[in-house]
């Protein structure tokens, strides 16, 4: 699967990674757009990581 999502936690929430069993980073990591992370998006417990411009101050 191409399609990626750019997600962090939601305030107050931890959210393992099924694949690594390990915590979804605070500042945000891209994760397969599987209906684990889909699911995880409409339930609240992630959030979508808006993009950023590099170099903007």
């Amino acid at each position: 699967m191409t399609d990626v999502l750019k997600i962090k936690p939601a305030p107050g929430r931890t959210v393992r990674d099924p694949q690594t069993m390990k915590l979804l980073a605070a500042d945000g990591e891209t994760k397969p757009q599987t209906s684990f992370w889909l699911r995880r998006l409409k339930d609240g417990d992630v959030l979508p990581v808006e993009a950023t411009k590099k170099g903007a101050k």
